[in-house]
């Protein structure tokens, strides 16, 4: 059985094929199908039940590409997985020049995005690779580009290894950077340099230690804390207390990596017990079913839960 997808221009065409057709291999593999070009658009051929989800796919695409959207192997493996459906509704789209689509690929990604759409602070609780500060930045941009905020701020403890930033070389911006380079990586990936200089210049999007925060109201802004398991109580409960008008905070944060004294994520860890029953605060817990790097990356954080469920049974 076959059937005829219709397109308007080529240039959908080249998006859906993408380099050395690696995209249609990857769609005919996934999908069940073959896939054809001819003059009118894409025949699609295969068994009827493969063949009319694969249509619809195929069809999503297509829209996509026309807003100039397009996607990678890793992103329609996003989009194709067994949450597709709800992936696709809580998908973001950063109409930055950058054009990028950022899909959930987990159930607790998903309820992630949600939490930051229908909550006014959202705590983001997990291990290293779960997506916390990517999706947090990916939903502050597609704000920014709707305007639905006019600002991004962008904060984090200014914490390593109890290195204090007055003996780093440069000025303040060259002994900030290591700290925040995770949040630039993030930024980076979702829209132009220029623009994003731009914008830094401008006070459009702030990047600046936790410690900046103190004595201000952030109204109309998109606020992210990352790192959150390295603030004091203190620290944390005067973050929290910045949010203005017409605002959303995002706190993120692992607590098996505090590099507190101790190692104990006091600050973050008693928000939790503190905040927990109070309307309009969104707490998620993601796992290492979450993890979405390489697959070793669930496997190693599986192994220290391990290790340290087993050293918690120990007698002391």
């Amino acid at each position: 059985m076959e059937k005829l997808v219709h397109l308007d221009d080529s240039g959908s065409l080249r998006d859906i094929f993408g380099v050395e057709d690696r995209n249609l291999k990857f769609l005919e593999k996934e999908l069940g199908i073959k896939i054809f070009s001819n003059p009118k658009g894409l025949v699609l051929k295969g068994p009827k039940a493969e063949l009319d989800e694969a249509v619809k796919f195929i069809e999503k695409i297509i829209e996509l590409a026309k807003d100039g959207f397009t996607l990678s192997r890793e992103e329609l493996k996003g989009y194709l997985d067994s949450n597709s459906e709800k992936s696709g509704q809580y998908g973001i789209k950063v109409s930055s020049p950058r054009r990028r689509l950022v899909f959930p690929k987990t159930d607790g990604q998903i309820d992630y995005l949600k939490a930051m759409r229908d909550y006014d602070i959202t705590f983001s609780i997990g291990p290293a690779g779960t997506g916390k500060t990517y999706l947090a930045m990916a939903v502050a941009v597609n704000y920014l580009m709707e305007r639905k905020i006019s600002r991004i701020i962008l904060a984090r403890p200014a914490i390593e290894a109890g290195e204090s930033l007055g003996f780093l070389p440069g000025d303040m911006s060259a002994k900030l950077g290591p700290y925040l380079r995770p949040l630039y990586d993030a930024l980076y990936d979702m829209m132009e340099a220029k623009t994003i200089e731009d914008y830094l210049e401008s006070g459009v999007i702030e990047i600046a230690p936790l410690a900046y925060m103190r004595g201000r109201t952030l109204n109309n802004a998109f606020v992210i804390l990352d790192e959150a398991q390295n603030c004091t109580s203190e620290q944390l409960k005067m973050f929290l207390t910045r949010l203005g008008f017409d605002s959303k905070t995002v706190i993120t944060g692992d607590v098996t990596q505090s590099d507190l004294p101790g190692g104990r994520p006091a600050g973050l860890n008693e928000a939790v017990k503190i905040l927990k029953t109070i309307k309009g605060i969104r707490f998620i817990n993601l796992t290492g079913k979450d993890v979405v790097r390489h697959p070793l990356i669930q496997k190693i954080i599986k192994a220290y839960e391990d290790f340290n469920s087993k050293k918690k049974d120990r007698p002391q």
